[in-house]
């Protein structure tokens, strides 16, 4: 049994019949609209000319800056750094309007403005529904000017006695070596910025901050490039009895470890054992975050951490200023090297010793590598010196390490130079200090030009503590009148040379920075 299944049959498809739309005349300019989605019966193009959505907004409004630190004022009593057209400084000019959030912000930018005239245009887009179903953008321009107010911060720094917490950094000792070194690392980290002044007093330096968490970074800046121990203390000002508020000084004493470079140091038997048995009497060839010493008979070096020192500290046995002009009558490599140092041996006479009598010293150095026959080098003369020392004592009362004194101890090779080098052509920076209320007498500057060229020296001579500096080219203007004045100028390839033609340490150009404070545009006809 079959079932018969019908076919489908199309059905007749009926006309859609257009909605007819209810069209009436703009009240204003008779222009036929929608009546069904006009606003108030008016077209779009006179919504936009009767309805202002701009209105309640500033046109004008005034902006403060300092002119010291060069940043911007945003209210209530926060100082924000924004550079000119930058982002931050267009978001501080949209928070100085009134009335502008009520509306949708579209777009806004910066408008062209002479950098003198202190005036700031901003072009600003928005939209809002004027009617319901009507949505309206206009583009308006909102004028600024600009006003000067000193911020707290530099009306504090204007002001004496307004600091809030001080840095006193102290070295007992008599150069300024290590003073120049740390001042020149302070200036390449920029670690300085936030000080408000910087005081010279005996045995160190004083930074003031106004702010106590700036001073606990210096700290720590101090801490992590030196041997150091701080200590910290406060002092109450001033506290309001009824909100036990309390405003405090806070005082942070930096004390660095008075042992420098190329220092002669007799340590403690028992430390120089625990630190790897190295022999007691040692030079201080580098000073980081802990002691560098170097045994010059075998080139053993040890570190001296800053825990371990100041568990118990010991002073130099001699400084730098009592360093001994020798001249090298015979040298003979013999031992293995070690970086730039090779063991050697040496026979020495004292250069004021030549003509007068014949003696002699036999020794090891560890300067195998710079030193030849004729040369001049700097060392210390232990024959016949007596010292104020009980680490010294203890080893002259040792029967181990008594037999082991030499006699003589040589630590750097000495180029004779004709005079004060002014012809170099590089500088390093200097920090702006206020030397205090008694300035330096003629002795004492004497001597302070005579650490600071003797720093020089070491930076020409000592690749190592130059890597650790920022060195600058020096200034042209410098040179030029460096020429006029009939002075020796050495250029980038020459190299000065003593008065035997020996090549004293030239620093290369590419070593060099620009300082960019040179880059200034001189007005001269």
């Amino acid at each position: 049994m079959s079932m018969d299944i019908d076919a489908p049959v199309a059905l007749p498809s009926r006309p859609l019949i257009p909605q007819a739309s209810a069209t009436i005349l703009c009240c204003n300019c008779g222009a036929p609209i929608d009546g069904t989605s006009a606003a108030g019966a008016l077209c779009y193009d006179c919504v936009k000319l009767t309805v202002d959505i701009s209105e309640g907004i500033q046109r004008e409004a005034t902006l403060h800056i300092c002119r010291d630190c060069e940043r911007w004022l945003q209210p209530p009593a926060h100082w924000i750094t924004a550079s000119p057209e930058s982002r931050e400084l267009l978001a501080l000019c949209l928070r100085k309007l009134r009335g502008l959030s009520k509306v949708r912000i579209i777009d806004a930018s910066f408008i062209w403005t002479e950098p003198h005239s202190r005036r700031i245009k901003v072009k600003i887009t928005i939209q809002q529904e004027a009617f319901q179903g009507t949505i309206l953008q206009q583009t308006f321009e909102v004028e600024y000017v600009v006003a000067y107010h000193q911020c707290p911060d530099c009306a504090k720094s204007f002001t004496a006695n307004t600091w809030r917490a001080v840095v006193q950094v102290r070295q007992k000792v008599p150069h300024k070596r290590t003073f120049l070194y740390l001042e020149q690392l302070i200036l390449k980290h920029s670690a300085h910025k936030e000080t408000i002044n910087i005081k010279e007093v005996k045995d160190g330096l004083d930074f003031f901050y106004a702010q106590r968490n700036h001073a606990e970074k210096f700290v720590d800046f101090l801490t992590s490039v030196a041997p150091v121990r701080t200590k910290k203390s406060q002092e109450l000002i001033s506290m309001d009895i009824h909100t036990s508020t309390k405003s405090y000084k806070f005082s942070f004493s930096v004390e660095l470890v008075p042992i420098c470079k190329d220092d002669l140091v007799a340590l403690p038997i028992k430390l120089a054992k625990q630190i790897g048995n190295i022999a007691p009497l040692t030079i201080c060839h580098r000073v980081g975050t802990s002691v560098n010493l170097l045994d010059p008979n075998t080139l053993q070096t040890a570190d001296v951490s800053t825990p371990i020192y100041w568990r118990s500290p010991f002073t130099s046995l001699a400084d730098v200023q009592e360093l001994v002009e020798f001249v090298v009558m015979d040298i003979e490599p013999i031992g293995p090297q070690k970086g730039r140092f090779l063991l050697a041996e040496a026979t020495v006479a004292r250069s004021s010793d030549l003509g007068s009598n014949d003696v002699t010293y036999f020794t090891r150095t560890h300067l195998g590598t710079v030193l030849h026959p004729g040369d001049s080098v700097m060392g210390y003369h232990l024959t016949g010196t007596n010292f104020n020392n009980p680490n010294f004592e203890a080893l002259e009362q040792s029967n181990a390490y008594s037999s082991t004194i030499p006699d003589v101890i040589l630590v750097k090779k000495s180029y004779a130079r004709k005079k004060k080098n002014k012809s170099r052509n590089w500088r390093l920076k200097r920090m702006n200090k206020d030397e205090g209320e008694m300035l330096p007498k003629k002795q004492d500057q004497e001597r302070i030009e005579r650490d600071f060229e003797m720093f020089l020296r070491d930076v020409e001579e000592d690749t190592e503590l130059r890597s650790t500096l920022a060195l600058y080219k020096a200034q042209q203007e410098k040179k030029e009148k460096d020429r006029m004045e009939g002075l020796e100028t050495a250029s980038v390839a020459e190299t000065e040379q003593t008065e035997d033609g020996e090549e004293v340490p030239k620093i290369d150009m590419e070593e060099l920075l620009d300082d960019f404070n040179e880059l200034d545009v001189d007005d001269e006809e």
